[in-house]
């Protein structure tokens, strides 16, 4: 097992505490989660807050799990300080790209650290982009832009037909927040990874111009 920083075991443990918070006190739940409603009614901690509370503890283990594997190699690329600001950014992003997407969704409402960790996510695939990654469902190892263009195109997807209760706009959000924190804070990566760039730009594109492309 790798050793974590303190700043990752910081992240982890807070994100711990408030959920264990949330999961025993359906009225700290409510007050903190994300909701379009209350946000519009000037709330707007919220967006902040949702990012430490979850469902359950499958929810807290697997965003946990992801940014324990791939948190250090962010912090190691980006610095202590600039890896704050990707995380929050990316929280950040998340969560207000959300607000927009399902802003006449009063009744709209999600919690989890999803939107900050997949932007850490994909600053690991360009600032690693040699890396490969396996599931447990499909256990041969896919190249780092393999999987950010599939996942990007999963989540297009998930946002067009609305059929779960996954929170794809705020991973979207996130996504794309972490591509662009890790851009300006980490402008090397534009050489080292510009063929993933490229890729992840113009098929986000294709695929958001032909999924979201208003009807007659």
């Amino acid at each position: 097992m790798q050793s974590l920083s303190p700043i990752i075991s910081g992240i982890i443990l807070i994100n711990l505490i408030v959920s264990l918070k949330g999961f025993n006190d359906p009225l700290f739940f409510n007050k903190f989660k994300f909701n379009i409603a209350a946000i519009k009614s000037r709330q707007s901690y919220r967006i902040f807050t949702s990012a430490f509370l979850h469902v359950d503890w499958s929810h807290l283990g697997f965003n946990m799990f992801t940014l324990y594997l791939f948190g250090p190699q962010a912090l190691a690329g980006l610095g202590f300080f600039n890896f704050i600001i990707l995380y929050f950014s990316c929280l950040t992003a998340g969560n207000l790209y959300a607000f927009y997407f399902h802003r006449e969704n009063l009744y709209y409402s999600a919690v989890g650290a999803s939107g900050a960790i997949m932007g850490i996510l994909y600053a690991t695939i360009l600032m690693v982009p040699e890396m490969r990654l396996s599931f447990i469902f499909f256990p041969v190892p896919l190249p780092g832009y393999v999987f950010g263009v599939g996942y990007l195109v999963y989540t297009l997807i998930g946002m067009k037909k609305k059929q779960d209760n996954i929170g794809h706009t705020a991973h979207f959000g996130g996504a794309i927040g972490g591509i662009v924190a890790t851009l300006i804070l980490s402008p090397w990566v534009i050489q080292k990874s510009f063929t993933t760039l490229v890729l992840l730009i113009v098929v986000t594109l294709l695929t958001g111009m032909i999924l979201f492309k208003k009807s007659n």
